[in-house]
């Protein structure tokens, strides 16, 4: 089961990070998250062994902090390549995408991208909030 995601921070990124660490009862396959200028992309794949009444919670956690989200093409087919074991480095390169994280879901590397990008840039803009 999947779920596809768009935030609008990066603190409701890392509270989707947080739930699914705490959650013994979701079995994670694996977590990719994107940034783009306009928010965060969370795509979320839960192992086929999970219970709906689990995944229909954990469904309910993402409405209330994002909207599901249709990617467009050049989105769907970054994640198709992380997905199929193209390193987040290619994928970046040729999708113009920026990938912050891919695989078990990672507090750091989304605060570490946040720091990083601020400072770059000398102020916070909304969405690395």
């Amino acid at each position: 089961m999947e779920f596809l995601y768009r935030l609008t921070n990066a603190s409701l990124a890392i509270r989707v990070v947080e739930r699914l660490n705490s959650a013994s009862k979701l079995p994670l396959d694996c977590m990719t998250v994107l940034h783009q200028l306009e928010g965060w992309i969370v795509k979320v794949k839960l192992s086929d062994s999970v219970k709906s009444e689990d995944a229909e919670d954990f469904r309910a956690f993402c409405d209330e902090l994002g909207i599901p989200y249709d990617p467009g093409t050049r989105v769907r087919m970054a994640l198709w390549a992380l997905e199929t074991g193209e390193s987040p480095v290619d994928v970046m390169h040729h999708y113009q995408v920026a990938v912050i994280s891919h695989g078990r879901p990672d507090r750091d590397e989304i605060e570490a991208f946040r720091e990083q990008f601020a400072t770059g840039l000398g102020y916070c803009p909304e969405t690395l909030a």
